[in-house]
């Protein structure tokens, strides 16, 4: 196989910007690979600087913008909080329920739209307070939040799957996937990502030692009003916001049922105002702006710039390297160590490995969604949406590890009875070990089972 000199030097610079990505949290790759890029593409390429910077993806940034600036605002006038206050509340005080309570609102605020992260943020110090007042260990407690925020982080409305989505629509074409199934294979996606992460961590729940403790638990009660205190009702502020997520969700998700399809037809001009789930954001924005509901100043300042820039700036990079032929040159060198099936196992387990110490959705994702339709060409067949999955859910398996920003905000959260140390030494464990669970779960279903 030979490897022209611009093909090589643009795979030099992807495996710089992940080592860097690896060892140095506080440089952005995103910036770095953009000027790895001009460099690779000018210097070897013959290509100039203003071409380069044409690949930016305007219209993925633009997205992660509007959706994270809408939900930002909802975090920041209370909205979210109150309403995660509210859900905790509807357990009644039976401990033994708390587990199922806080997976399922974990999951629920993630898939809504403020991502895994946010979801994290939001869900760890109540979650790890609760852990510690019904005596439940934190190592369990982390598995339940990081594993519900991860399972849903691609839900459509999500930063996570907005990525992995907006990579999936550039390289659709080339799969043969037309523009109108787009909308279904982002939900499928989604599915196949809860399955896993939640077969691999409320299983890891209850091996280890979560079914011992619901047991000891049926019988226990906690008083609901001592620890979480019914807020204040929704102001009018917020229940705006909580009617302009509602809508965000309808408006997304309603046009691409059957039935409504000839109420948002392509000639009709709502059907304009409703391209992606980014266009909805900016317009339910500015309505909260302009009713006063939403604190844009405050909105702006937890959008995670640092994210999108990575996501941005490596996907850059990568349109380089595909068309130099470092991308083309990757997927040979995969396809000759996997087939059909087992390459879903290796995907996972080279994603995992990577996950562990970098960035999944701003440097693993957009490194490796873009070998799915070359893989599929060179192995002479392939299912997209399991080698998809595959590389989704083995980059944010490994996610529970403290080295990740999930683990962590668990292992900051956890009470002070709880040794943090002996915590990080048993996440650190665990997080580690997924890259091979991930390899095993991926490899079964999504190669064998075919999910």
């Amino acid at each position: 196989m030979e490897i022209s000199t611009v093909a090589m030097m643009s795979i030099v610079a992807l495996l710089i910007v992940v080592i860097i990505s690896c060892v140095n949290e506080d440089l952005n790759v995103g910036f770095l690979a953009i000027g790895f890029a001009i460099l690779v593409a000018g210097l070897w390429g013959k290509t100039t600087g203003g071409a380069v910077l044409r690949y930016f993806p305007t219209p993925l940034f633009m997205i992660l913008v509007g959706v994270t600036f809408l939900f930002g605002m909802a975090q920041t006038n209370g909205t979210m909080e109150k309403l995660t206050t509210y859900s905790i509340r509807a357990c009644g005080g039976n401990t033994a329920l708390m587990p199922l309570i806080l997976f399922v609102l974990t999951t629920f605020v993630t898939t809504i739209g403020p991502g895994n992260i946010a979801g994290t943020a939001l869900m760890a110090p109540v979650a790890m307070a609760i852990a510690g007042r019904i005596g439940m260990p934190a190592f369990l407690m982390t598995l339940i939040v990081v594993g519900a925020a991860n399972g849903a982080a691609f839900s459509p409305f999500a930063p996570t799957g907005i990525i992995s989505n907006g990579i999936i629509a550039k390289i659709a074409p080339g799969l043969g996937i037309p523009e109108t199934a787009l909308s279904g294979l982002a939900w499928k996606i989604h599915f196949n990502s809860e399955v896993a992460q939640a077969f691999a961590n409320v299983g890891g729940f209850f091996l280890l030692g979560g079914f011992a403790w619901i047991t000891k638990q049926k019988a226990s009660k906690l008083d609901i009003d001592e620890f979480a205190p019914k807020p204040e009702p929704f102001t009018q502020h917020q229940l705006l916001t909580l009617a302009m997520v509602a809508i965000l969700i309808i408006l997304v998700v309603v046009p691409g049922l059957p039935f409504a399809r000839p109420w948002f037809a392509a000639h009709l001009p709502i059907r304009n105002l409703l391209t992606n789930v980014g266009t909805v954001s900016f317009i339910l924005s500015c309505i909260l702006m302009l009713t006063g509901s939403g604190d844009s100043k405050s909105a702006i300042k937890v959008i995670p710039w640092g994210v999108i820039m990575m996501v941005c700036g490596v996907t850059v990079l990568i349109e380089v390297m595909d068309k130099a032929g470092g991308l083309n040159a990757m997927v040979q060198m995969i396809s000759k160590v996997s087939g059909p099936k087992t390459v879903n196992g290796t995907l996972a387990l080279v994603t995992g490995i990577l996950s562990a110490y970098s960035s999944s959705s701003g440097v693993v994702m957009p490194m490796f969604l873009p070998m799915v339709p070359g893989l599929i060409k060179e192995l002479g067949g392939g299912d997209p949406i399991a080698l998809i999955s595959s590389i989704n859910v083995g980059a944010h398996l490994v996610d529970t590890s403290p080295l990740s920003t999930l683990g962590a905000l668990c292992i900051a959260s956890a009470g002070e009875h709880e040794d943090k140390a002996k915590l990080f030494r048993n996440l650190l464990i665990w997080g580690l070990s997924m890259s091979l669970v991930g390899t095993v779960i991926c490899y079964v279903f999504f190669g064998l089972l075919g999910f």
